[in-house]
């Protein structure tokens, strides 16, 4: 469909402020100006391997103390969590358990309570002693590790069988595995030298090349890695913690007061860096997001928290996590996809996308519902969009089109009906659904991710408390209001009355017109439902088919929840059954 006379005078006026836009996102720091190192504490002897557990506590172990300490930031407490835990080197956490890399006894672990349960080892025996550095949990379970003396990586497959993953190369301590898993980078210690292998199906690692090397004089000192959301490489040096791009662009370092060991990305928002080493624990604010750790699929590993959903995988259902939907420069786009395994035809596909008010959140907050989902014979895709500290308005919205188009590209792959794509988001993610329904057939809000030949229109959509109008209402009032603490002025990059043209781009109901797709809006009953009665005025008048489910008792946020998520599921399948035929 052509835009309308008016939609065009719209994108002309915003050409401008999206190109300053654009701008401002290339040239915007990786770490927060406006935050300085902080000192959370010195209250230990040597501070090695972080890991955050994903929801509320930052993990660390003393390696010269012998204990094992986390962090939680929210009443800023240093606890002791194991007081023997011995030689511990390093930490990560993954699919709901907290992996050791246990120096002391030549081994890898998980902690259970203060308990450490061994997964498999080296001979403790063995000349020279083969003892674990540093350690990376894949998506899989797979473990890597790093034996310093030996030269090698050591691959741990999720059943505890080992293998060489890569051999010969001079003292490997850290290591780290991009965001889709594709990469094992690996910090080879004295030479200072960054090398980066591909992983194949098997685990092994090939094709190793030097990605970036360390250029700051005679002091050894490559330790520590980890990765952003981006994909950026960090490496403790000898005196800092430097920072490249994927592809070795080196984008900046931050200098610690004593010699930095290792680094992991932390807090509710994934925002913080945190830096342990000879003068204790460090955060630094950051302008890119950590990654989120995969939640567990084993019950055992479950929480136990009865009102949340579980995210075990269900019986007749497969998982493929990480999965590369779309690439903008270096940025590689990922989401987590599942179907069911019981063949068919082509099955109709639901993007589910996650809230955080446009600047928190990861693709994992809606594991439950995409298994959910697809336990019910959908192909779903749960996707990762660029957050607004990371890429302002509108790369979010760009991104979410961008998975809708590589469904339709890559329908015979994966089971889809490419006439039958739907969307669900809540909170922000339910604004960018709506705005991907309304907004379907505008350019600017399209981007350059991917399969460009392809529509990002979708058949039927869900929002769920998401606020559809921007350049109106109270996200608008906010905008003038809140300065700083509105999420909108961060996401867009400017306040309303700086840019009207902008957030009425990325206002869903100012789209509205004849062609949309069915939506369906859902929404507790303390979460004011009123406020999707404008647009559900605007869609009938418009001859579009719109309705809205409230639910008793329900606050925001309540279809991720017990007792809510199974009725709102239940109420997802049918409408998306009556509108998706």
């Amino acid at each position: 469909m052509r835009p309308s006379l008016l939609l065009v005078r719209l994108l002309a006026i915003t050409s401008t402020f999206l190109a300053l836009i654009a701008a401002n996102a290339a040239d915007r720091p990786i770490i927060d100006a406006g935050s300085k190192l902080e000192l959370i504490s010195s209250d230990f002897e040597l501070a090695d391997g972080p890991a955050w557990d994903g929801s509320w506590a930052l993990c660390f172990p003393d390696v010269k103390g012998g204990k094992l300490y986390r962090y939680l930031p929210r009443n800023k407490q240093v606890q002791v969590v194991a007081p023997e835990a011995g030689r511990i080197s390093a930490s990560f956490y993954n699919h709901g358990r907290l992996y050791l890399s246990d120096n002391g006894n030549s081994q890898i672990s998980w902690l259970k309570g203060k308990e450490k349960i061994k997964i498999a080892g080296q001979d403790p025996n063995a000349k020279p002693p083969a003892r674990p550095n540093d350690l990376v949990v894949d998506k899989h379970g797979g473990i890597y590790y790093t034996l310093t003396r030996q030269g090698q990586v050591i691959h741990i497959d999720p059943h505890g069988a080992q293998s060489v993953a890569v051999e010969k190369i001079e003292t490997p301590n850290g290591i780290a595995l991009s965001p889709d898993g594709g990469t094992l980078y690996v910090a080879s210690y004295a030479p200072k030298k960054i090398w980066a292998y591909d992983i194949g199906p098997n685990a092994k690692a090939s094709n190793g090349r030097i990605l970036a090397e360390m250029d700051d004089g005679p002091d050894k000192g490559a330790d520590g890695m980890t990765v952003d959301r981006a994909g950026n490489v960090y490496c403790a040096g000898a005196k800092d913690v430097w920072i490249w791009s994927p592809g070795g662009r080196l984008l900046g370092k931050i200098r610690t007061p004593e010699r930095p060991i290792n680094c992991a990305f932390g807090d509710s928002d994934l925002r913080s860096l945190y830096i342990t080493g000879f003068g204790g624990l460090y955060r630094q604010r950051m302008n890119v997001y950590g990654l989120a750790p995969h939640p567990p699929a084993d019950p055992e590993f479950q929480p136990a928290n009865e009102s949340r959903p579980s995210t075990v995988i269900p019986r007749g259902v497969r998982l493929e996590q990480d999965l590369v939907y779309g690439q903008d420069g270096e940025r590689r786009l990922l989401a987590d996809m599942a179907a069911p395994t019981k063949k068919a035809k082509a099955r109709p596909a639901i993007v589910v996308v996650h809230g955080g008010g446009w600047l928190n959140g990861d693709k994992t907050k809606f594991r439950a519902l995409t298994l959910a989902l697809a336990k019910r014979g959908y192909v779903t895709m749960s996707v990762g969009y660029r957050l607004g500290f990371e890429a302002p308005f509108p790369a979010g919205i760009q991104d979410c089109n961008a998975a809708v188009r590589f469904l339709r590209a890559n329908a015979g792959d994966y089971g889809v009906d490419p006439e039958r794509i739907g969307a669900v988001g809540g909170s922000a993610g339910g604004h960018l659904v709506g705005l991907m329904a309304t907004g379907w057939n505008v350019e600017g809000l399209q981007g350059a991710a991917g399969n460009p030949d392809h529509t990002s229109r979708l058949q039927a959509a869900i929002v769920m408390a998401g606020p559809m109008q921007i350049a109106s209402g109270s996200v608008a009032d906010r905008s003038r209001t809140a300065g700083d603490k509105s999420n909108a002025n961060h996401w867009i990059g400017r306040t309303i009355d700086q840019h009207m043209a902008a957030y009425k781009l990325a206002d869903a109901y100012e789209h509205i017109s004849a062609d949309d797709p069915p939506i369906l809006f859902m929404r507790g009953e303390h979460d004011r439902p009123e406020a999707d009665i404008p647009s559900m005025e605007k869609l009938k008048a418009g001859g579009v088919w719109t309705d809205q489910k409230v639910y008793q008792n329900g606050k925001h946020g309540c279809w991720n929840r017990n007792p809510w998520f199974e009725k709102m599921v239940e109420d997802m399948d049918l409408f998306f059954q009556a509108n998706m035929k």
